[in-house]
């Protein structure tokens, strides 16, 4: 596996496997209509513009993805995917890793659905805190804000 930036060409394939991937959080809150299940390709797209992404590629096919942007010190990191089954490989923090090399903020932030509690455990193996909760734009969903602060 390697992790390489992705490039707009790429978008079709990140949609596919975020869509696969974030399924299983929708069967987890039983809510169907969340934002990386709607997504479209043309708004990935848009998002090439002020994000960076990153894909974790093995065998010719992205199995991974992250993105992110920086804005007034803070690093926004978002949709960490992995394919389902290449889960718990090590992947997802990989990509973590290498995003947060690209950004010197002064602190780092991202979201996570309050029931999923291996991206939780993720995001705490790296440094992230919870710092806030709230409910999620679509409806009855939890979540949790964590960040973690530029050492």
């Amino acid at each position: 596996m390697e992790i390489l930036q992705a490039i707009i060409d790429d978008a079709e394939e990140i949609l596919t496997l975020q869509k696969l991937a974030y399924r299983s959080e929708s069967e987890r809150y039983n809510n169907y209509d969340i934002p990386p299940l709607r997504q479209t390709v043309d708004e990935i797209k848009e998002q090439f513009k002020s994000h960076i992404f990153l894909k974790a590629v093995s065998e010719g096919k992205i199995i991974g993805t992250v993105r992110a942007y920086e804005k007034n010190g803070t690093c926004y990191v978002g949709r960490l995917a992995v394919h389902p089954d290449m889960q718990n490989q090590g992947i997802g923090t990989s990509l973590m890793r290498e995003i947060e090399k690209l950004y010197s903020p002064n602190r780092y932030e991202l979201f996570v659905g309050s029931k999923s509690d291996k991206n939780i455990h993720l995001y705490q193996k790296l440094g992230y805190n919870i710092y806030k909760t709230d409910q999620y734009e679509c409806g009855n969903i939890e979540i949790f804000y964590m960040e973690k602060f530029y050492k």
